[in-house]
């Protein structure tokens, strides 16, 4: 057992980690060579660097490791590298971004038989489905799979507003367990708080807005900006949750430039030229996203050296 989770094995003999919903989920960039393809190396090298940093589980795949680019076979194989890196010390998580219900259901059959210990499952891509449509295409992978699953309700950028009017729908289904919540508005902690109590785990989604989720009763944080800064990202959340608000802050004040590079159309581009900056990566994507160049680069390399600059001392964590 390790900080409360449970290893067991499943059929294919890979370690399962059961998925208790707190802490720090990196939302794991996908590492890159120059010519685009995979750098599984450089992949597992960066993970067992955010493992030793604190990090308590891991979701491969999701926007910031550039899913509409990545082919089904390259998620399994991000997949089993994570795990064979974790080796049972954090759970890891599959992103699944589909735009038909079959495609996610294979999607989810994949990832389980190759060893996922969860999902993060998003809306209907592309189709602006109606609530009863992405309730039903979420009941239909839940009963799926027997993997554990998080709802990912981001209206922002998506369009498509997961409400309680759905999550009571959703509660049936027990292995729908977690919400990603990156709607932006805070009160929905709350609101999904007063209405299911802890029947739903809820993990913040929104760099920006990670000590005031945390504040507000969310049980977790997945994070983006803890590519570059894993000590920094681990030590607000800890410190929050232990009731160290001035510590937080003080970080989260230092930390806001940086993480607002999270909530940009290129946040994988800013992400990944900091992940370079503080030596946990490259700035190598893939097409049609394109290196950062001329004026663009320099503005966000300002804003990454000037926080490196000033960084806090954060004492490191210990898994």
């Amino acid at each position: 057992m390790r900080d409360g989770l449970f290893i067991y094995f499943c059929t294919n003999q890979s370690i399962m980690v059961k998925i208790n919903w707190q802490g720090v989920y990196p939302a794991l960039t996908t590492k890159m060579k120059e010519d685009a393809s995979l750098d599984l190396p450089a992949f597992q090298k960066h993970l067992d660097s955010q493992i030793r940093e604190g990090i308590h589980g891991a979701i491969i795949g999701g926007s910031l490791g550039e899913a509409s680019t990545l082919r089904p076979e390259e998620i399994i194989q991000l997949l089993v590298a994570a795990k064979e890196t974790a080796s049972g010390r954090i759970p890891v998580l599959v992103n699944i971004a589909e735009s038909s219900t079959d495609n996610a259901v294979n999607a989810a059959r994949a990832a389980e038989a190759h060893g996922a210990d969860g999902l993060m499952l998003l809306p209907p891509m592309r189709y602006k489905a109606d609530d009863d449509e992405t309730v039903v295409y979420f009941k239909t992978v839940a009963q799926n799979t027997s993997l554990p699953i998080m709802i990912y309700n981001n209206p922002y950028d998506y369009k498509i507003a997961v409400t309680i009017d759905m999550f009571e729908q959703l509660a049936a289904y027990s292995n729908i367990e977690a919400v990603k919540e990156s709607s932006r508005d805070i009160t929905n902690i709350t609101r999904m708080i007063n209405a299911f109590g802890s029947r739903f785990k809820i993990l913040g989604g929104v760099d920006t807005l990670a000590l005031e989720c945390l504040a507000s009763g969310a049980d977790g944080w997945v994070a983006g900006l803890v590519n570059a800064f894993p000590a920094e990202t681990v030590a607000i959340y800890q410190w929050v949750k232990t009731g160290r608000l001035q510590e937080a802050l003080t970080v989260y004040r230092w930390f806001m430039p940086l993480l607002e590079l999270d909530i940009h159309a290129k946040l994988v581009q800013y992400i990944k030229l900091a992940e370079a900056a503080t030596g946990l990566g490259t700035e190598h994507v893939r097409p049609p996203r394109l290196p950062l160049s001329g004026l663009e680069r320099e503005r966000i390399l300002t804003i990454i050296h000037d926080a490196i600059q000033s960084r806090p001392q954060i004492k490191k964590h210990k898994p």
